[in-house]
């Protein structure tokens, strides 16, 4: 497995993202986000500092390039690039109380929505005649922080994933900006606000991310409890067709990238990505790891010579061995993985994704 790994500083990294032609990268770092020059090689370009509390998500439009940010500061911001190559801030009435933990625009890049601690989901959207980005409010049944937040391909359904133990499907549709979706399995008419699915993980465990499947037509989520959930609805108001729930003994996932309709890598406290493979009929299973940890600790064991050596070292040094060696994980990353994005896709399938961590590193994965 090939993979290409830039350690950019040591202060943790709460989210990325990647312009369309992937040549800059855009990293949400303690109370700015940093816009780094990705050819020939990582080069810091500028940093976004217009908030003042740590920033939670960054997100890139992958058209128009626009960069939405959002923060503990209980604010948005929507950055444009000027003609100079500056980037300017417009202010979101988000009209929260609570930190903004996530943001993502739709694929049509007409709005984007903000998940929040104050129990609101916040979909947004550009009002020409005041030329201001507005707020509507998703707020029932959410019942505490909502840590994420994922369109469905139809820009108008938005699953999301909160501390109450429940992922979600909202509409997010907005009369005037969004025209009339086609019907799909979560439902035909959907007025703003409307619950299409409400699934609850098995042990009560936070919800840390959920996103749909690339035709739209599956929800995948990954709890505290160490497993991932994948659902699959009949249709509106009825009970699902099948909902797969796979428990590991790893350490919880935080985020999830579905690879294909049959295929999803999820990574988060074991600090390396693990792939998923199933369907609705034949269920789900723990395929196998990315940069799996138990491969670099046979090899260290081979390099790490005999029972023998280790008394030398101990009569030597009186350590068994080097201590410089004991703090490093056998994995790319040192620490906890944030954030898992798709990179880059041929036919159809993913095949790389980009992560970041609280080690302040950026990876890029074959997968």
């Amino acid at each position: 497995m090939s993979h290409q790994s830039h350690s950019l500083g040591h202060t943790p990294i709460a989210d990325h993202s990647f312009s369309a032609d992937h040549s800059q990268v855009a990293l949400a770092r303690d109370i700015g986000v940093e816009i780094y020059d990705t050819v020939p090689k990582y080069a810091l370009r500028t940093t976004l500092t217009g908030h003042d509390k740590t920033v939670t998500a960054v997100d890139i439009a992958p058209v128009s390039g626009r960069i939405v940010t959002c923060s503990q500061d209980r604010n948005a911001l929507v950055w444009e690039v000027s003609s100079d190559g500056t980037y300017k801030p417009t202010l979101v009435l988000l009209r929260i109380n609570r930190a903004a933990t996530c943001v993502r625009w739709s694929p049509d890049e007409k709005k984007f929505a903000v998940g929040s601690g104050a129990r609101v989901i916040s979909i947004c959207y550009f009002e020409e005649d005041n030329d201001w980005w507005v707020s509507k409010h998703i707020k029932k049944p959410l019942r505490s922080t909502v840590l994420s937040v994922n369109w469905h391909p139809n820009s108008v359904l938005l699953a999301a994933g909160s501390t109450d133990s429940h992922a979600r499907v909202f509409s997010g549709f907005i009369k005037g900006i969004d025209s009339r979706p086609e019907p799909t399995v979560w439902g035909e008419r959907l007025p703003f606000q409307t619950l299409c699915g409400d699934f609850v993980s098995p042990a009560g465990g936070w919800v840390h991310d959920a996103a749909f499947s690339p035709s739209g037509n599956a929800l995948a989520f990954v709890t505290h409890d160490s497993s991932i959930t994948v659902v699959y609805p009949s249709g509106p108001e009825q009970p699902p067709a099948a909902i797969v729930n796979v428990s590991t003994s790893l350490l919880p996932l935080k985020s999830l990238v579905w690879l294909s309709e049959n295929e999803i890598v999820a990574a988060g406290y074991d600090c390396h990505p693990i792939v998923f493979t199933g369907s609705d009929e034949l269920g789900w299973t723990l395929d196998h790891s990315v940069d799996d940890p138990h491969d670099s600790k046979k090899n260290a064991a081979g390099k790490e010579s005999t029972a023998l050596n280790m008394f030398r070292q101990m009569d030597l040094k009186g350590t068994p061995q080097s201590t410089t060696d004991d703090a490093s994980l056998p994995t790319i990353h040192q620490n906890t993985i944030t954030r898992l994005r798709p990179y880059e896709s041929r036919r159809g399938r993913v095949t790389k994704v980009s992560s970041t961590g609280i080690d302040g590193k950026v990876v890029l994965f074959d997968v």
